[in-house]
């Protein structure tokens, strides 16, 4: 499936040897020369981490070997003092790695795990070239405990192609895996580099031509979300009303949790909606109107300031003119709540965003949400996905993508996994959101994201890209904030003056 225009495109494994295998084979790009410009940019990064003169080349048996190879002849060639360690024999040199090997001046020798430490001690730089993107699983002797060297020395590492130990189709780690300060993608950026944790071993990211040409008929497996996708939000036009611009409805609140409602629809209103109702108990319906002044407000019966089953009527009522209704900012986790949140979900005749309680409401019950025939968007961090697929948090944290995607078909919805990698998927449409923001990291943030969501949904955004949008602005918004009050000090109600700046596409 192609890509949407306003993602950039990244590789999983299979696809990336796909292309490799068709500009040997198809295009009659000889795979040495691949080799030797992938080697060469290789070594022009070394220069930049070298702390002395001294490179340590820590090759595997297959290609990957071969790109350290040509790294460490050009890097001899330049005067650098450089020594090749083989944690193989050289008779288990792929064919390509073993011609490099050949052609090499510098010094090579094979090397035991144990004795790795002591021949890095001193080294200026560590090249890593063990595994490439074909590795999956968790690393074996000799590989294991080399890495575990590599990551115990004082110099800094430079990964070729992907830091080895980092599964390159989902970013998964199963076991030992180099942490590198820089990598040097070759062609393309791969999936693994993006999610974590293998998104924490890469360093910094940089992305390299090495020859192969345009046109290749392999397709990205997933994408790097653009400010491309900003501009296909619909624009207010001079006939337009409050109510053509997008009305959201957003159910939830409890005694004790009013400031999430009341942050998700005023970012809904910020984020372009012409019209936000908050949907609350009755109980603090005029606590959410007193914060609240451009935003409705709509009390809601239910127990002791919570909502419960006998307001689902009100809220359907609600939603029957709403564009987009989010449901469970501050819901709470009564029984009654909750019962209330999986009565409303099927019932809901408008694209439906849930976070939160609504969330948890459904735990174990994700399948449930299939039969809806309009979209659904859910907003889970990785606490909340553990939950609905009856598992637990690190489970996710380990393996994000596959548990995004497993969500995804289990639920008809678009799943955006929260994170500093958010990631976003539509069953097999894949999209990651690239721009860190640790200022995110603090309450209301994700009631916001919610809120922002809504808003694209209802001005009329097909959900994927809305939800791929909201993710994006989100970011920017929080960067921006953190610029005018510090990382540590933003709060969520800064995120949400900063939202137009996150929207903004000039």
């Amino acid at each position: 499936m192609p890509l949407e225009p306003w993602l950039e495109g990244v590789y999983d494994a299979d696809r990336m040897r796909e292309t490799d295998r068709w500009a040997i084979e198809d295009r009659g790009v000889p795979s040495l020369d691949l080799m030797e410009a992938a080697g060469g940019e290789t070594a022009a990064a070394v220069g930049e981490l070298a702390g002395s003169s001294r490179v340590s080349i820590v090759c595997g048996k297959g290609n990957n070997a071969g790109d350290g190879l040509v790294a460490a002849r050009r890097l001899a060639e330049t005067g650098y003092e450089v020594e090749v360690l083989l944690l193989w024999p050289a008779a288990e040199l792929s064919g390509d790695a073993a011609a490099n090997l050949e052609r090499c001046p510098a010094p090579a020798r094979e090397v035991a795990p144990d004795e790795l430490g002591a021949a890095l001690d001193g080294t200026g730089v560590i090249v890593d070239a063990i595994f490439g993107t074909g590795f999956s699983g968790a690393a074996r002797a000799p590989a294991d405990a080399a890495i575990e060297a590599i990551n115990a020395c004082d110099a800094p590492v430079l990964a070729a192609d992907i830091a080895s130990g980092v599964d390159a189709s989902t970013g998964e780690v199963g076991g030992a895996a180099v942490r590198a300060a820089i990598t040097v993608s070759f062609h393309a950026a791969k999936i693994g580099h993006w999610i974590a944790p293998g998104k924490e071993c890469a360093g910094e990211l940089r992305v390299v031509e090495i020859g192969i040409p345009e046109g290749a008929p392999a397709q990205p497996a997933a994408g790097l979300i653009t400010t491309g996708v900003l501009e296909r939000a619909p624009r207010r036009a001079p006939g337009s009303t409050k109510f053509s611009s997008g009305q959201v409805v957003v159910a939830g609140g409890s005694r004790g949790l009013t400031g999430a409602v009341c942050m998700a629809s005023e970012a809904a209103i910020r984020a372009g909606a012409g019209y936000a109702t908050a949907a609350v108990p009755e109980a603090v319906q005029d606590v959410v109107a007193i914060k609240l002044t451009e935003v409705m407000t709509r009390g809601c019966p239910g127990p002791a300031g919570s909502l419960g089953p006998e307001a689902a009527d009100g809220i359907l009522e609600l939603a029957e003119r709403a564009a987009a209704v989010a449901l469970g900012p501050g819901l709470g986790r009564t029984d009654e709540a909750l019962e209330l949140a999986r009565s409303l979900a099927p019932k809901v005749e408008a694209p439906l965003l849930i976070d939160a309680d609504g969330l948890n409401a459904h735990a174990g019950k994700l399948a449930s949400l299939a039969a809806r025939k309009e979209p659904t968007v859910l907003t889970p961090h990785a606490g909340e996905l553990a939950r609905l697929l009856e598992t637990d948090s690190d489970e996710i944290s380990a393996r994000r993508l596959h548990h995004a995607r497993e969500a995804s078909a289990r639920s008809g919805a678009v799943v955006v996994l929260k994170g500093d990698d958010t990631v976003v998927v539509d069953g097999d449409r894949v999209a990651i959101n690239r721009v860190s923001c640790p200022a995110l990291a603090t309450a209301g943030t994700g009631d916001v994201l919610s809120g922002v969501i809504s808003a694209l949904l209802a001005r009329g955004m097909e959900p994927f890209a809305a939800a791929c949008a909201g993710v994006l602005a989100h970011s920017r918004a929080g960067r921006v904030a953190a610029e005018r009050v510090g990382a540590e000090s933003v709060i969520a109600t800064d995120v949400i003056e900063a939202v137009p700046a996150g929207l903004a596409v000039a």
